[in-house]
């Protein structure tokens, strides 16, 4: 038997030629010594050298891994060179003119979806790059429509590569701006869109000529060279070319626009986003046409698709760079399909939208608002990194506005604005560095963000400690606005209250991202409503303080007597974001005593772990709070005294989502304008509404009853939940 089956096997491959010795070195084969060493390997055994450390066994490469070996899976071509004699990217793409045209579009079709898979965080080599004809432009300098296309998206990628090495936002995404020795610049590129706009002029002309036939019902079209040899095809041909040649115009024209420095070209990209939104449309409606031309037979299916026709382009090879990937492991990369590549530059193009129609208002409270609310919608990293750079220009603001200065409208002083003193004082300066870190910060993705803000709370502690020791020492324990205090005294004060207040917006905001990325169980719930109670009630504290000072800034501005009593009466109501606060504060406190009360009376979301104590899970996720002492003088032993002391009649008796409802109706009032403010009212609304039939339900009932099951979801706010409650 074994004879047989040995015979009828597959020929054995002969070995590999070695290769001929040099002065670098003498190749040996070595192949009898590996089988011996297979042959006495057990699993989990390693051959290594007597130099070999645990840092080279984590750094090491597991031969024949497909996802690690750069040799494992190769196309079989050495070089670029190899690939192309072998025909695998001609040029014309086909002698058929009909054909041609066909496969361009594929090429055209699969390099947008490679571009898309790039955004997401692959490699330039292993996405954009692995088309030949990007690589060796110069071969189809014969072919207009498909050498102005790849010249433009090349130079459209180099420029995004220096948007998001400018931003440094790639940091969480490293691999995005490697280029691997590729070359992204080339002598010609900087006419590129001159290029692209003879290319489609040409083709509109065709087009035009297309529609005049239709109505003069010519049979041939006079003085122009058609796309190719079927004329009823030409109008279809034509408008297909043109919509991707026209999106891959105006993107590059918006990455182009959006790069202008103190925001000068933002009104011009949001006309281009406009038209690169139509073009993507006329995208979409040329598949059936395409779908309906190309061979059945060689088309893939819809969900893996990366061309409108679901043909496989030719011109692509996957693996030729895989030896320049060093720094990271050769995987093999998914490219998304080409409807997923259209829904995500109809996302990315929306993004750049709101980003352009921001009104570049230097107050810091409005551009932090706008960034918190930017980052919900999860924008992707190119996004991201343009709001940065239109952020931060040369250690400005929007590149025009000094930090000093965004600090001091800020405090309400407009008077220091533009003072040298003020912004050369050693506490404006650094607070100045730590604002633009801030902002920096906030421009990035959820987990790195909410990493980078914990880390920051400790120099935001440290200055606001350093500002109040140098306050008593300079003006004593005075801690009120006084009317006749110095201008010196005023604004260190206010100082002190603005970044006290910047500390702990910075502490719930951090708190917050937590439930973004799912780091809390609902065992841990109490603790963090508790946490982010406290922290609201600070931060609201400050808020009030801060707004009571510049109140007093702005009756010191030369006022008659008579009109003091009327300022007093309009600086005692605060602002509609204070009562927005406000609720927060009663949603958080309501919450975690609902939890407490639970815990105690039910002793439900009470889950003891085996691996770490409620204690130290505080400390895993408030640690970084509690090396900031944010706030001063809360520990472990608050929350569990706070928690013990929570039951039900309390919850009762304090009613906090009721609260919430009264000051709602309010809110709506001030934000009628806001349709985004008018959202997030909505949200708390419904939180707060079910909560309170939640709570007189479990009330009713006894929360001490074995048949009452309580959970928590998040159907109405990704933050706050609602107590869903149950009878078995």
């Amino acid at each position: 038997m074994e004879a047989s089956s040995s015979s009828a096997g597959p020929a054995p491959q002969p070995p590999p030629s070695i290769p001929p010795s040099s002065d670098q070195g003498v190749w040996a084969d070595a192949s009898q010594l590996v089988a011996a060493a297979c042959a006495d390997l057990q699993d989990g055994d390693l051959v290594h050298g007597e130099n070999f450390s645990l840092f080279a066994a984590m750094s090491a490469l597991e031969i024949m891994d497909p996802k690690m070996d750069s040799g494992m899976e190769r196309s079989g071509y050495y070089s670029i060179e190899e690939a192309i004699e072998d025909g695998i990217a001609p040029v014309p793409l086909s002698l058929d003119k009909t054909l041609d045209i066909q496969r361009t579009l594929d090429v055209i079709d699969h390099l947008f979806s490679c571009e898309a898979t790039w955004h997401k965080g692959h490699t330039l080599a292993q996405t954009v790059f692995t088309c030949i004809y990007l690589m060796k432009i110069e071969r189809i300098a014969s072919h207009a429509v498909l050498n102005s296309f790849c010249r433009i998206l090349r130079a459209t990628c180099n420029a995004l590569i220096s948007v998001v090495s400018t931003a440094r936002t790639h940091e969480e995404e490293d691999l995005f701006t490697m280029s691997f020795g590729l070359a992204l610049k080339d002598e010609g590129d900087e006419k590129c869109l001159s290029v692209l706009n003879s290319v489609e002029e040409t083709i509109s002309r065709q087009l035009r000529a297309c529609k005049s036939q239709a109505l003069s019902k010519k049979k041939t079209l006079e003085g122009l060279e058609s796309l190719q040899d079927n004329p009823a095809l030409e109008e279809d041909y034509c408008r297909a070319l043109l919509c991707r040649l026209r999106f891959r115009k105006h993107f590059h024209h918006i990455v182009t626009c959006m790069r202008r420095p103190h925001g000068r070209g933002l009104d011009l990209a949001r006309k281009h986003i406009t038209s690169c939104l139509t073009e993507l449309s006329l995208m979409l409606k040329s598949q059936e046409f395409l779908k309906s031309r190309s061979d059945i037979t060689l088309q893939q299916g819809d969900a893996r698709c990366t061309t409108a026709s679901g043909c496989r382009p030719i011109g692509f090879d996957v693996s030729l760079n895989s030896r320049l990937l060093s720094p990271a492991p050769p995987r093999a990369v998914e490219i998304l399909s080409w409807s997923d590549a259209i829904r995500y530059f109809e996302k990315l193009l929306h993004d750049l939208d709101i980003i352009c129609a921001l009104s570049l208002d230097p107050v810091l409270e409005n551009v932090l608002q706008f960034i918190a609310q930017f980052q919900k919608s999860v924008p992707d990293l190119v996004p991201r990194a343009f709001l940065q750079t239109l952020l931060i220009q040369d250690g400005k603001l929007y590149g025009r506005d000094l930090i000093c200065d965004v600090i001091s409208r800020a405090l309400s002083l407009p008077d220091i604005v533009g003072d040298k003193e003020f912004q050369t004082n050693e506490f404006v300066v650094q607070l100045g560095q730590l604002v633009i870190n801030l902002l920096k910060i906030l421009c990035t993705n959820t987990a790195w963000q909410r990493r980078k803000l914990g880390k920051s709370l400790q120099d935001w502690s440290t200055i606001s400690i350093q500002l109040e020791l140098a306050l008593k020492r300079e003006f004593g324990e005075t801690r009120n606005v006084l009317a006749h205090e110095n201008i010196c005294m005023r604004v260190s004060k206010q100082l002190l209250v603005w970044s006290q207040e910047q500390t702990y917006w910075i502490a719930s905001r951090f708190l917050i991202l937590g439930f973004e990325l799912d780091l809390y169980s609902p065992s841990e719930y109490c603790m963090v409503y508790w946490y982010m109670h406290v922290a609201f009630i600070k931060l609201i504290e400050k808020m009030q303080l801060r707004i009571l000072a510049s109140n007093g800034n702005a009756r010191r501005k030369g006022k008659k007597k008579k009109d003091h009593s009327k300022d007093s009466v309009r600086d005692a109501a605060f602002p509609a974001s204070c009562l927005l606060l406000q609720c927060y504060v009663l949603l958080s406190e309501g919450l975690s005593m609902l939890l407490a009360a639970l815990r105690n009376e039910s002793k439900s979301f009470q889950l003891p772990s085996i691996f770490n104590s409620e204690q130290e899970r505080f400390m895993q996720h408030f640690d970084l709070l509690q090396k900031a002492r944010i706030p001063e003088g809360i520990t472990y032993y608050s929350f569990k005294e706070a928690a013990a002391q929570a039951h039900m009649a309390d919850v009762m008796k304090y009613n906090f989502f009721k609260e919430i409802q009264k000051i709602i109706p309010s809110l709506k009032g001030s934000f009628a304008g806001d349709p985004g403010k008018l959202a997030e009212i909505r949200q708390i609304e419904q939180v707060a509404e079910h909560n309170r039939i939640a709570l007189n339900i479990i009330n009713h009932v006894g929360a001490g009853d074995p048949s009452l099951r309580v959970s928590f979801e998040f159907t109405h706010h990704p933050h706050f939940a609602v107590a869903v409650v149950k009878r078995s």
